[in-house]
């Protein structure tokens, strides 16, 4: 992620009474219109029911009048008592207890994995009373309240009860609630009385934004994916065929005849799968789907960790979506972001009055690029708020894969900052060690908890080992984008042709490092925004030559070594920049020039899932073969791939320039025929249609340092690949 992605709230400000604070959350939180509510009537409407029945073997009654709780609150500093009733005294006869000390004991230690089933809003159940349990972590505060449309967002009707082991977390059970409340955690900080409304960092599902609050959910449904999963380990796997097509959910496809609105994730899920299946992608990546605030941040500025964004539909039509593309033979990559977060005041951002999540230092918890807050990884609780949360989408959601977003900010302290504007590790050094080390935990609990998924790493810079195991010494993520590569190639491609033999290592300087790392090729969304404009537009030339380009420069990242990935729009030859609130432009389909690039892809990605040295050795060195990377007077490439079985090979020739080549020799090892299995200037694609009659036999005549050759043409601007056949 770059820094274009902000968007942030208003800054942070501490606000010192919770009658300013009430009237700002009954404007913001609950949608619907609230009438005044007195003390007296609500009271005497509604009971202050909240029940603490975890924290030791047995449970615990207390039933505190309002008005003795108040007096003792501002007689001392201390913690604020609970207010509760005879009915609540009633309901804490059950035993059960909904968080052990053994969950606490894991917390506090940073080692428990489903947190999530513990910390938030579950419907449950004491004895025959139903309701629900509200939990939350706020070591800091002074009382903690639960307010919803339910109380009339009164801050004293139920209060939470603070554990008595120290474990900061406030818990209580609410009879009566039901799935689908609204509510918010009223926050009175022992740090100066610090008042404030937040949303819960558990919820599984928060309001529609611009509204702020959270809301008390479930996670059932049935999942018909059982063949995708059990045998998802081989789809995702190194030496197999991956082809993400990159997509932001709320921009693909919109209905311009219902004010433009995005689609559901039930409309999104047959569109999006049927279209997959046509163009041969193996995989699609969500932007990030968590609740965020600010649309304008395609989701990289998350608030509801837990929670896909309410914009498209529940957690269930999240769950639909998924479920549909697996049943159709489709993995799905989620972006996830333990980087930072944004400044809104109902999410993470002085949780409790105090510097919770982040660092407290400036230096440390501010990101000057993003104007937003950087996790504390050097704090357990938190450690464990971020695992649990990567745990949560594999586990609840089937999600196939994690691509975690802007990893180069975390593992460096001076990460866009001047001298002086950082404080160095303990040995003096710009790693941050904490941040290294939540990562390597990160990855080794996923792989342990779920072997047949993959992690990616956005980091662009030149960190050793990203894709290594952590028993090498390395961060232990599956694969790693290879920034350098797509840099380099779209620079290189930019480039009229005829300044292209001045740039010819810009192509070759891949080879040096490709397999340092397992890389995926990523031409992502941050490649097409704000200036930088579309693939197809940024290509040199006329329009004939735009095309031309493009489809030689999708061909050649097919034929490199890596995993693949193009964004939305790329693939038929958006002309616009991507826009967030806009469609794609899909009635471009209807010139020949985006049809026939749409079916070169379709046929680049046939031909790549057909053809095992396209991507069974993507991370050896055995899978590549340089044939000629010297012809920089014709601007010229051949090379081959190759996989374990010697029948398998293919030859790539590309020609970057407009200037067809004719009886072209390429040196061959296998006798027989080469017959050409892709040509990107065919006719069917846009091209001139110029070729080799279906391929080349053989000649008896050594060059390129082997000892037979086959001559060919190459059309202009094109990248051609033959297959040795026994016969034409």
């Amino acid at each position: 992620m770059n820094k274009k992605k902000t968007g942030i709230a208003k800054p942070l400000k501490s606000t010192k009474t919770s009658k300013a604070r009430k009237s700002a959350t009954s404007a913001t939180s609950a949608g619907a219109k609230k009438s005044p509510v007195s003390k007296k009537a609500t009271k005497s409407k509604q009971t202050a029911t909240t029940t603490k029945y975890a924290g030791s073997s047995k449970a615990r009654q207390a039933t505190k009048s309002a008005k003795s709780s108040r007096a003792r609150a501002s007689a001392s500093p201390g913690k604020v008592q609970p207010l509760q009733s005879a009915q609540a005294s009633a309901v804490t006869k059950n035993p059960q207890e909904f968080i052990s000390d053994y969950d606490v004991f894991l917390f506090k230690e940073g080692n428990h994995h489903t947190i999530f089933n513990k910390l938030g809003a579950h419907v449950a159940k004491v004895g025959s009373t139903s309701g629900v349990h509200f939990a939350l972590w706020a070591p800091n505060a002074k009382s903690v309240s639960v307010i919803g449309d339910f109380n009339g967002w009164n801050h004293d009707a139920h209060y939470l009860v603070a554990r008595a082991d120290s474990s900061g977390i406030w818990e209580g059970f609410v009879p009566g609630l039901k799935k689908g409340t609204v509510y918010k955690y009223h926050v009175i900080s022992d740090h100066d009385n610090f008042t404030v409304d937040k949303g819960d960092p558990y919820s599984f599902y928060w309001e529609l934004a611009p509204r702020t609050a959270s809301v008390v959910w479930d996670l059932d449904y049935t999942w018909k994916d059982d063949e995708w999963m059990q045998h998802r380990g081989r789809r995702n796997a190194l030496d197999a065929p991956m082809s993400i097509y990159e997509m932001h959910p709320g921009s693909w496809q919109r209905v311009p005849e219902e004010e433009n609105r995005s689609l559901t994730y039930r409309e999104l899920a047959p569109r999006l799968a049927n279209y997959c299946k046509q163009t041969g992608f193996t995989h699609v990546e969500f932007l990030p789907v968590m609740e965020h605030p600010f649309y304008g941040s395609w989701g990289y500025q998350t608030v509801g960790y837990f929670a896909p964004t309410s914009r498209y539909g529940t957690p269930q039509d999240f769950m639909f979506l998924v479920d549909f593309l697996h049943q159709h033979d489709i993995g799905v990559i989620l972006d996830w972001v333990p980087s930072h977060f944004p400044s809104n005041e109902n999410g993470l951002v002085y949780f409790d009055g105090t510097h919770l999540y982040e660092h407290a230092d400036p230096r440390q918890g501010f990101h000057p690029d993003w104007k937003t807050y950087i996790f504390n990884y050097g704090r357990n609780e938190v450690r464990n708020f971020l695992i649990s949360n990567a745990l949560f989408w594999l586990d609840k959601y089937h999600v196939d894969g994690l691509r975690v977003d802007a990893v180069a900010s975390m593992l460096y302290l001076d990460y866009s900052r001047k001298q002086g504007e950082w404080i160095p590790n303990k040995f003096g050094g710009r790693e941050n060690l904490e941040a290294i080390e939540f990562l390597r935990a990160f990855n080794e609990i996923v792989y342990q908890r779920f072997p047949d998924v993959q992690t990616i790493a956005e980091e662009s810079t030149s960190w050793p080992m990203v894709s290594r195991p952590i028993y090498l010494g390395g961060l232990g993520f599956g694969m790693k984008w290879n920034m350098g590569w797509m840099h380099d190639t779209l620079e290189y491609m930019s480039r009229e042709p005829v300044h292209r033999k001045h740039h010819h290592n810009q192509l070759t300087f891949s080879q040096l490092y490709a397999y340092s790392e397992n890389f995926v090729l990523p031409f992502s969304h941050d490649e097409v925004v704000y200036g930088k404009g579309s693939l197809l537009t940024r290509m040199p030339g006329d329009q004939w030559r735009k095309f031309a380009n493009l489809r030689t420069l999708l061909g050649y990242m097919f034929a490199h070594p890596g995993k693949k990935m193009i964004f939305m729009g790329g693939e038929f030859g958006q002309r616009n920049e991507w826009n967030h609130d806009v469609s794609l432009d899909w009635h471009l389909l209807q010139e020949p020039g985006h049809t026939g690039l749409l079916r070169w892809v379709e046929d680049l990605n046939r031909l790549y899932k057909s053809e095992p040295s396209l991507y069974e050795r993507d991370f050896e060195s055995s899978g590549f073969e340089w044939i000629d990377c010297n012809d920089v007077i014709n601007s010229v490439l051949l090379f081959s791939r190759k996989s374990a079985h010697q029948r398998d090979e293919l030859v790539v020739a590309a020609n970057f320039t407009p200037v067809p080549r004719i009886d072209y020799r390429i040196g061959v090892n296998q006798y027989g025929y080469w017959k050409e299995v892709l040509n990107s200037d065919a006719g069917i694609y846009g091209g001139g249609d110029m070729g080799n009659l279906g391929g080349s036999h053989t000649l008896p005549m050594g060059h390129h340092g082997r000892l037979r050759s086959i001559k060919v043409t190459l059309p202009p601007l094109s990248i051609v690949i033959f297959k040795h056949a026994a016969e034409a």
